[in-house]
């Protein structure tokens, strides 16, 4: 496949035994009813994978809130991956990267009007979206990243699967990146291979689905990636990528699970691409940003400096990043796109889940007897 990405350490396949008999123990343990799945009477919605990182997440489930703050109150719920914080916590607009993590701020940011709150226990965290008054007006909840936390149980269960590291031919942890066995992929009701190549061709959506082997009741989808218009990031300039000519430099700064995408993207413009990758929602120390200083000097002349909305919202609570550095630096902005025509038929099914499942629904059919 083009672009496959997926790496084995064999040497480690032993472990990746031992880390799967744990998995299936508690897996088990959830199918057979001794540890509780809970249901809740509001719509819940859970973005995930079976992956370390690196399927698009972020902007799949920035897709779902565009989508449904047009007619509901949305809320998303992350855990909040490497906060500096515990416990629950409702995002506002003041608060920062440390406190909340990458990802929420980011989202906060940019849908100021939805509500965004971080729990490690994503039960506690959904009561205190549904009772507390600053968020009892919540009609949806977005599970950002919840695939294997099955405490919870979503009306709708989104599986993202990279097209260039398929889970088909994933190992586990640690010998590969699969947080589970492959099966795992049955709870999914909706699966979509993200990351696809716009010239897909129809041979190849259909070697995926026979290799995927879904179940009759689960829909596939593919999804490519669209990106925006370049932004600085300490500066107001705006420029497209189709600006970006051959002879310009790109050093590409990154601190998410899968960079590659990025770069072979961003390799139709030029061919003189850097990369400077950090691990993902690595928060940039002062040894870094002098790292970063000293690549961009020594890169030829003329270079821009691109990184991901993720990255940036590190960035800027960084000090010491040099002003040429400042001057050059741009964040890629990066949305979905749905492939085949099949927008309004995801859209649809996640719109008509909630207005179903919503709580004026549930308490019209209560008053009715039905």
């Amino acid at each position: 496949m083009e672009g496959d990405l997926v790496r084995i350490n064999e040497w480690m396949l032993p472990l990746s035994w031992l880390y799967g008999a744990g998995v299936a123990l508690r897996n088990a343990l959830f199918n057979a009813g001794i540890l509780e799945s809970r249901s809740y009477k509001i719509p819940i919605i859970d973005v995930g994978n079976l992956t370390v990182g690196g399927t698009g997440k972020t902007p799949h489930t920035e897709h779902l809130v565009q989508l449904l703050s047009q007619s509901h109150k949305v809320a998303v719920l992350s855990r909040g991956y490497k906060r500096k914080t515990s416990g629950y916590l409702l995002a506002s607009l003041d608060s920062t990267v440390e406190e909340i993590g990458d990802e929420p701020w980011q989202m906060k940011q940019k849908f100021p009007d939805v509500h965004v709150a971080v729990d490690k226990n994503r039960r506690r965290g959904i009561e205190h979206l549904c009772n507390d008054p600053a968020t009892k007006d919540v009609e949806v909840i977005i599970l950002d990243d919840a695939y294997q936390h099955r405490y919870v149980q979503p009306g709708v269960n989104i599986l993202l699967v990279d097209y260039h590291r398929m889970i088909t031919d994933d190992k586990l942890l640690p010998a590969g990146r699969l947080r589970e066995p492959e099966e795992g992929k049955n709870r999914a009701d909706i699966v979509i291979v993200t990351k696809c190549p716009r010239n897909i061709k129809p041979m190849g959506y259909r070697v995926i689905q026979k290799a995927l082997n879904l179940k009759p009741h689960q829909q596939l989808f593919f999804s490519t990636l669209r990106y925006g218009r370049l932004w600085g990031l300490f500066s107001d300039k705006v420029r497209d990528l189709s600006t970006i000519t051959p002879k310009e430099h790109i050093l590409l700064l990154t601190g998410i699970a899968s960079p590659e995408q990025l770069k072979l993207d961003l390799n139709h413009y030029t061919s003189n691409i850097t990369t400077l990758s950090y691990p993902d929602h690595h928060y940039f120390s002062a040894e870094d940003i002098k790292r970063i200083n000293r690549r961009f000097k020594a890169q030829p002349a003329p270079c821009l400096l691109i990184t991901t909305e993720k990255d940036a919202t590190r960035l800027l609570q960084s000090e010491g990043l040099a002003e040429e550095v400042k001057a050059a630096l741009y964040v890629l902005p990066v949305k979905v796109e749905f492939m085949r025509d099949e927008t309004k038929t995801f859209n649809d099914k996640i719109t008509g889940y909630v207005l179903k499942n919503s709580r004026n629904s549930i308490l019209a059919k209560g008053q009715n007897g039905k």
